[in-house]
């Protein structure tokens, strides 16, 4: 099977500490602790691309009003589209600014030559005394030096160049994965998702067991950042068993990740099997007697990759690796790449997906403003959706109340959620007016009555809506034959 090779560069908690310096909700804090990051980050790795792609006075992202040259200011660049999903917000306001300076930057490009004229000279002595695996191995350098600082154009083309010399499938899908972990770093969503499809090719076409589970959490990952939860959630939840691929993100985030899939997306008993009683998200969120039960080997929430498709979760295993979480490993890769994570208090996610399935929708309120403030706001995943998952969750909360009643008194389901009966009106008037919630508001009486359809109903309605698309598209079609008849004539 191999280890994976490109795995270490690049670094995406380096991206997010970049989102950090432009996120309205990062406290100053944790801004001043992120730049440090990267700065110590730049200088440590001779990042000259990235530093002049960031910081550059005129060309630079981060650039902030008022800097640049008289002949061409600053205030008048175009944000790049790129930066739009690299940082936090378009026109960004820096509390903390990465400095530009001409000669630490010059210092970075004289480094970064004498470093490429060493890996050319080693890819030359390799053309004439080595064979074909030593050469491969001085263009893996290169490309991984480019990479390293950051030059995406370079690092790609390199990546591209080597593919086309590898025969070895596993090594293909590496490289091809590397590509991935580029787009994410720069937030490039495009190159992301013909990466992965590019990716599953690969797999589909003989990849180890290794390698197919990693794909899937690169796969979850890239579904949740385009806002396809539905999709993410089963790959997320099935990556937690058998999580390897530390280079993508720790297994905290992984957590967060497939919790937050899974709570907007899954029906009620999918919700309860893969999240509720989930023994990895248990070892994570569960309190004291939760975690010593899923540290002491229950069941598997779902497969790993390759193995027969989610069933119940009590009758699921993990292959081939053990069920139980080890928690004394979380945020170390088995190469050793990641640092230990930081602490994260779980306790608004936990709050949130037990409140939910119990019906608790104050508290449930009460979580969600908590997780949007200590998670969605605070990851550059998931803080450009922030606002329609906050949004999505309180209709899953009106939607799992009103399914139970056919009348329930608009005072008493404000009541129940902890807010007011005027934003309770508007909010469900939202949904009502979209087709959201079956359902329809008596201010008078100071009711909702429910008016769900029955199945037949259901059918019968569409089969008219699609009948009426159906009639309009043929007489459409009749009066373009009837004119292309009338020309020929």
């Amino acid at each position: 099977m191999g280890d994976p090779q490109f795995a270490k560069y690049p670094d995406l908690q380096l991206s997010q500490h970049i989102f950090q310096l432009t996120n309205p909700s990062s406290t100053k804090a944790s801004k001043q602790a992120s730049l440090k990051s990267l700065q110590d980050a730049i200088r440590e790795h001779k990042m000259a691309p990235l530093y002049r792609h960031l910081a550059h006075p005129i060309e630079g992202i981060l650039n902030v009003a008022g800097e640049g040259t008289v002949s061409q200011p600053a205030g008048h660049r175009r944000p790049s589209s790129s930066a739009s999903t690299f940082l936090a917000t378009r026109n960004p306001n820096l509390e903390v600014n990465l400095s530009w300076d001409e000669a630490l930057y010059k210092e970075f490009q004289a480094d970064n030559e004498k470093e490429l004229e060493a890996i050319q000279k080693e890819e030359d002595e390799a053309t004439e005394k080595a064979g074909e695996t030593e050469i491969q191995a001085a263009r893996g350098k290169r490309v991984e030096f480019y990479t390293r600082i950051g030059d995406k154009e370079k690092a790609i083309a390199g990546y591209e160049a080597v593919f086309e010399k590898t025969g070895i499938l596993g090594t293909k899908i590496d490289l091809v994965l590397a590509i991935i972990r580029i787009g994410l770093f720069f937030g490039d969503k495009i190159l992301v998702k013909k990466t992965v499809e590019r990716a599953s090719a690969l797999v589909e076409s003989g990849g180890d067991w290794d390698r197919r589970n990693r794909l899937k959490a690169y796969q979850g990952l890239h579904l949740l950042t385009v806002r396809s939860h539905a999709q993410a959630a089963p790959l997320l939840l099935d990556s937690l068993s058998t999580f390897t691929s530390y280079e993508l993100c720790n297994y905290s985030s992984l957590v967060v990740y497939a919790v937050l899939a899974g709570s907007v997306s899954l029906k009620r008993i999918d919700f309860k099997s893969k999240v509720v009683d989930a023994p990895e998200i248990k070892a994570i969120l569960g309190d004291g007697e939760e975690k010593l039960s899923a540290l002491a080997g229950s069941l598997s929430a779902g497969p790993a990759a390759g193995d027969e498709e989610m069933g119940e979760t009590s009758g699921s295993t993990a292959t081939p690796l053990p069920t139980a979480v080890n928690l004394t490993t979380i945020g170390q890769s088995h190469g050793g790449q990641q640092d230990a994570e930081a602490p994260i208090d779980f306790g608004p996610l936990a709050k949130l997906v037990g409140s939910l399935y119990t019906g608790d929708y104050k508290n449930f309120f009460t979580a969600l403003g908590d997780v949007e403030d200590n998670f969605l706001s605070q990851d550059r995943y998931l803080y450009e959706h922030k606002g329609w998952f906050v949004r999505e969750m309180r209709l899953r909360g009106y939607q799992q109340l009103l399914q139970s009643y056919r009348v329930v008194g608009l005072t008493s389901m404000a009541n129940d959620f902890g807010v007011s009966v005027d934003f309770l009106d508007k909010d469900l008037a939202k949904f009502i007016a979209a087709d959201r919630i079956p359902c329809t508001i008596d201010r008078v009486k100071g009711i909702i009555e429910t008016n769900r359809p029955d199945d037949k109903n259901k059918q019968y309605a569409d089969v008219v809506k699609q009948g009426d698309q159906l009639i309009t598209k043929l007489q459409k079609y009749g009066q373009a034959v009837r004119l292309r008849g009338s020309e020929r004539g």
